[in-house]
């Protein structure tokens, strides 16, 4: 099995081409950290999981909930009774956990992550967390001679399953080299975003921006139904306009098919917000917008519950307006078509 590695510098790409066999032999380039280990195996970490298995790596797993680890332990991941078990087995351990304050728990209380950690190990945070959260971990972490890094995610669940998602990195640039043959394997784009928690506040933007496209397009939505416009026309209309974005050619879809389906939930989105709004608080910018998301998602929390998907927020207009934005043709779920391909170093423009 062959494994290719690239970097993307503008026009010019650098390759790397080795074998699963002799990933042990290539340990100056972190190709040799072959054992990993995966602790969040939810809607997103355990597609994460797939991929890092799918790819040749040695995987152990750890969730509260053993049930969601079952179909990785079929296809030959292990299994570890607590994050610190777990530790001591690995070269890389990765978290991917609903909130800073249940990732401090699996660091931090006894039989966690840091009580085991050991020279050489490396701790990769892929949760959507709180840059300083990431960097008071961190410094825990060095104390035992690991490695930090905090690389969350971007581009939905259905290509988290394909290993054609988009990976955010934050760490020094050797700890980053170390680990992207292990991020290629998850992820088609890996962006090294600069020094430690530079990811995770990079993250909370991407998601405070797909927030904010989400709730417009449900407006635009509403108002076409109202305006007696054929939905069919209108979603294709945004598609090929200036107006189309990722969000629309996706949860525009299931919003239409009526599932409202995207794999992510109202309580994750006003986490994601107000992580983002207390960057800004913290460095005095005076935000107009990010409120009124947090007002009109606790809005919809309080109507639909904090587990309802997160585009079902367009059902405050369409009771308002008595009417449903439906159509037939659109997906109930989204689906990757993209086929898998080797990842690459995205390497930003100067």
């Amino acid at each position: 099995m062959l494994l290719l590695f690239r970097t993307l510098r503008g026009p010019k790409c650098r390759f790397w081409v080795t074998s699963v066999s002799s990933l042990a032999t290539l340990t100056h380039t972190g190709i040799g950290m072959q054992k990993i280990g995966f602790i969040g195996l939810g809607n997103v970490g355990a597609k994460l999981a797939g991929s890092v298995l799918r790819n040749g790596f040695d995987l152990t797993v750890r969730d509260l909930d053993k049930d969601a680890a079952k179909q990785l332990i079929e296809r030959g991941a292990r299994w570890a009774n607590s994050p610190a078990e777990l530790t001591r087995q690995v070269d890389v351990v990765i978290t991917c956990l609903p909130s800073p304050k249940i990732c401090a728990e699996v660091m931090e209380h006894e039989g966690g992550v840091i009580s085991a950690l050991s020279a050489g190990q490396v701790w990769a945070e892929m949760s959507t967390t709180d840059a300083e959260e990431v960097k008071r971990l961190a410094k825990l972490v060095e104390k035992s001679g690991a490695s930090a890094v905090d690389c969350p995610v971007s581009g939905g669940c259905h290509r988290a399953a394909t290993g054609n998602i988009a990976i955010l990195a934050g760490c020094e640039r050797e700890v980053f080299e170390r680990m992207l043959p292990i991020l290629t394997a998850m992820g088609r784009r890996i962006l090294h975003a600069g020094p430690l928690g530079s990811a995770s506040t990079l993250k909370v933007m991407t998601n405070y921006l797909a927030t904010a496209n989400l709730v417009t397009l449900c407006e635009a939505l509403v108002t076409s139904k109202m305006a007696g416009l054929d939905l069919n026309t209108v979603y294709e209309a945004i598609r090929i306009s200036s107006g189309n974005s990722f969000v629309h050619e996706t949860e525009s879809q299931v919003i239409l098919n009526g599932s409202r389906d995207i794999n992510f939930t109202m309580d994750l989105v006003l986490k994601d917000v107000g992580l983002f709004q207390d960057i800004a608080d913290r460095v005095g910018v005076p935000l107009e917008i990010s409120p009124k998301l947090t007002e009109i998602f606790e809005d919809g929390q309080r109507r639909y519950g904090p587990r309802e998907w997160s585009p079902n927020i367009i059902r405050r207009l369409e009771e308002a307006c008595g009417t449903e934005v439906t159509a037939s043709g659109f997906p109930a779920e989204m689906t990757d078509d993209e086929p898998e391909a080797p990842g690459y170093e995205v390497v930003p423009k100067r």
